[in-house]
C-alpha cells in the first residue's frame, strides 16, 4: 500500500471537524483493509485489536494527520487522573462552600484522591440543574463525578446513571435508584439523637430540617421511630422546615416560638442549625440544656468548641471520602458499584 488515497472535493465548503474525522477514519479503514470499528478500537488501544494491526493503523493515522480527541482518548487510556467533585447550591439561598460540613468532606475527598494519585476538580452547579454536572465528564476533563448531595432531583441523577456517566453521590439510598450512593445511616442517626433526648426526660422534642431533602427525610424517619418506640405522640407542629443557611436556626426558633407550643428538646439536622438555634434560644431566655436539650448532626470540628459544647450525631467524614473515591474509581473502571451505608455515632456533650 504505497499510494495513500485522500478525499478532495474542490470548490465546496470545508467539512466540519466531525465530518472530516469520519472521512479520515474511513480512509484509514480502507487502506488498512479493516472496518471503521476496528480503526476506532485500535486508536483507543483496545485489547481486542492485535498489536500488528494496531501499529499499522496508527502509522496510517499519523500519515493522514488524523486528529484524535485527546480528552476522550485520555479517558479510554486511563491517562486522565482528575475526578470532578461537584457541590450543588440552591439559587434561592446559595449555601456557601465555607459551610464547615462541606469543608470537612472536601478535605476528606482531597486526601483520598491524593493518596490514589488523582487530582480534584471542584465545581458548583445549580441544584435545579444537577444534570449539568455531567459536562465535566462529557468533555473529557474528568473520569467521573462525585456529587455532594442529592437535593430534590433524584430523577436527574437516574438519567445521568442511565447515560453511563460515572457518578457517585453522597446521599441517601432511595427506591428505584440507578446511581451509586455513599452516605451515613441517617435513619439510625435520627433515632440515636431522639432516643437520647427522650432518655434525658424530654417529651416535647422539636425537629428542625427540610424533609424534602432525602437525607433529612431519613433523619426525620429515625426521629419518628424513636418517638413511636418510647410511646410518645408525633406532634407535627413541633417540626419546622428549616433550611441549611446561616440564619436557619434563628428563623426556625422564631417560627417555633410564634406557634406558642411547649417544647423541651430539639433535634436539629445540622450542627450549624443547632448552634444558631441555641444562640437564639439563649437570647429568648431559655437555658440550654436545663430548659431545652439540643442535639445537632454532623459533628463538625467547631461542635466541641462551641459554648456549651454541642451534643451531635457524628458522620464518619474521613471514611466517607475513602468510600466515595473508591466507588467512583470502580465505576470509571467499569466494575460497577453498589450503594454503601456508613455507621453514625452519638456524641454526648453539654447541650444535652
Amino acid at each position: 500500500m504505497t499510494n495513500k488515497e485522500t478525499i478532495s472535493i474542490p470548490d465546496q465548503p470545508a467539512a466540519s471537524n466531525a465530518e472530516q474525522r469520519r472521512l479520515q477514519m474511513a480512509d484509514i479503514a480502507r487502506l488498512a483493509g479493516v472496518s471503521t470499528s476496528t480503526v476506532s478500537r485500535a486508536l483507543s488501544r483496545s485489547p481486542l485489536v492485535n498489536e500488528e494491526t494496531r501499529l499499522r493503523i496508527e502509522d496510517l493515522a499519523r500519515s493522514l494527520n488524523y486528529s484524535i480527541n485527546i480528552g476522550a482518548q485520555n479517558l479510554r487510556l486511563k491517562q486522565n487522573r482528575t475526578v470532578a467533585v461537584v457541590v450543588p447550591y440552591e439559587s434561592a439561598n446559595r449555601q456557601h462552600l465555607s459551610d464547615p460540613f462541606f469543608l470537612g468532606i472536601l478535605g476528606s475527598l482531597a486526601d483520598a484522591l491524593t493518596d490514589r494519585g488523582f487530582d480534584m476538580l471542584l465545581t458548583r452547579v445549580d441544584a435545579d440543574q444537577l444534570d449539568s454536572a455531567a459536562q465535566v465528564y462529557n468533555t473529557g476533563r474528568a473520569i467521573g463525578v462525585i456529587l455532594i448531595g442529592q437535593w430534590r432531583h433524584h430523577d436527574q441523577l437516574n438519567q445521568m446513571a442511565a447515560r453511563r456517566v460515572p457518578i457517585v453521590v453522597w446521599g441517601a439510598q432511595l427506591p428505584q435508584q440507578l446511581y451509586v450512593t455513599v452516605g451515613s445511616d441517617n435513619v439510625a442517626g435520627g433515632f440515636l439523637a431522639t432516643e437520647h433526648l427522650i432518655q434525658q426526660g424530654r417529651k416535647k422534642i422539636a425537629f428542625f430540617g427540610d424533609t424534602q431533602l432525602p437525607e433529612v427525610a431519613h433523619r426525620y424517619e429515625g426521629y419518628c421511630k424513636a418517638l413511636a418506640q418510647y410511646q410518645l405522640p408525633l406532634d407535627v407542629s413541633l417540626h419546622v422546615n428549616a433550611s441549611f443557611v446561616e440564619n436557619g436556626g434563628r428563623l426556625a426558633v422564631d417560627e417555633l416560638c410564634q406557634r406558642n407550643i411547649p417544647f423541651d428538646g430539639l433535634f436539629a439536622c445540622s450542627d450549624l442549625l443547632a448552634m444558631t438555634a441555641i444562640n437564639t434560644l439563649v437570647e429568648k431566655s431559655y437555658r440550654v440544656p436545663e430548659d431545652v436539650s439540643v442535639v445537632g448532626y454532623d459533628d463538625i470540628a467547631l461542635a466541641r468548641y462551641f459554648h456549651p459544647p454541642l451534643s451531635t450525631v457524628r458522620q464518619p467524614l474521613m471514611a466517607a471520602g475513602e468510600a466515595l473515591v473508591d466507588a467512583l474509581l470502580a465505576l470509571a473502571d467499569q466494575k460497577g458499584g453498589t450503594p454503601r451505608l456508613l455507621p453514625t455515632q452519638l456524641v454526648i456533650r453539654s447541650t444535652s
